[in-house]
């Protein structure tokens, strides 16, 4: 275990904690020293705080970093599903069943083990287990997906990240008729105080923000283009079911009865838009629904009739 103790100055007056640790520790990310508060690794004057704390000269700041497990990821021969390629970024589209990268207890088969037996020259910002990945979506979440393949790409996409300048378009099949044609969700996620697995609607969370508008209604479900203004985690099927409509097939999320026999949530990153890292213009990916999931629409199509 890697311990550090920092007495905060009169300089670092009323800096977030998780900013100021993020200035500290050269080599982790702000994310990274977030979600250590989350986990309760870092203190303050012995107690707990949260990552907006504002610190007061002579705060004492403990953080606990657990030591990193070397990971040996290697190349791996599995298809791609490539829309875009050129000396900067490549666009995937990510099929369902797929991780992004390699975590503990899930080093192969991924997103990232794909890419290095296809492109050796990927950024190397987020280190060995996530090189060139700028963004996530979620194991069983379907779609588009931009890789970065140097820093300066990188740097340039994550930044549009930051400013929510980045065109994302999903669409999710819901339990429910959903009233409204379209609306906004505007309620802040963090991490469930209870079921540390899970993300939730809580006050004092990062500001989400969630567009809708329905697609289709059906007997019992709703088609929905969901357009992201934030990019938390999980943002999607959270701000669905805080509504009281879960995304189907959700297996954290959804009701514990589903209808569908499916792997997981009927989520796909439709639409991808950014500001191309070298040219500076605007660029757009769209891809079809998974088969599964336009099969599925056909047979409710058909109980409409």
């Amino acid at each position: 275990m890697e311990d550090n103790i920092f007495l905060i100055g009169k300089e670092d007056e009323l800096k977030r904690v998780d900013v100021f640790l993020s200035h500290k520790i050269k080599d982790k990310s702000r994310s990274y020293i977030q979600s250590l508060i989350e986990k309760q690794k870092v203190k303050v004057n012995g107690k707990i705080r949260k990552s907006n704390y504002k610190l007061k000269e002579n705060d004492e700041v403990f953080i606990d970093i657990p030591e990193s497990i070397p990971l040996n990821i290697q190349a791996e021969d599995i298809p791609l599903d490539i829309l875009y390629e050129d000396k900067d970024i490549i666009v995937v589209n990510k099929s369902q069943g797929m991780v992004v990268h390699p975590a503990s207890g899930n080093l192969n088969g991924t997103l990232v083990n794909a890419l290095l037996n296809h492109c050796k020259d990927l950024s190397g910002i987020n280190g060995v287990t996530r090189p060139g990945i700028v963004h996530r979506i979620d194991k069983d979440t379907s779609g588009v997906l931009v890789v970065a393949k140097n820093d300066l790409a990188h740097n340039k996409l994550a930044e549009q990240l930051k400013n929510h300048s980045m065109n994302r378009i999903y669409v999710a099949l819901v339990e429910g008729v959903l009233k409204n044609d379209e609306g906004i969700i505007d309620a802040p996620l963090g991490r469930h105080p209870v079921e540390r697995i899970k993300i939730a609607v809580i006050k004092g969370g990062r500001k989400a923000i969630t567009h809708y508008k329905v697609i289709k209604r059906f007997n019992n479900y709703t088609l929905v283009e969901c357009k992201l203004e934030t990019g938390r985690t999980h943002q999607i099927r959270v701000h669905m079911a805080y509504t009281g409509h879960p995304l189907v097939g959700d297996p954290v999320y959804g009701y514990k009865k589903q209808k569908f026999n499916l792997l997981g949530q009927m989520l796909h990153a439709k639409k991808l838009g950014f500001i191309h890292p070298s040219t500076n213009k605007y660029i757009e990916f769209s891809t079809e629904l998974p088969s599964y999931y336009k099969n599925i629409l056909i047979n409710l199509e058909k109980q409409l009739k």
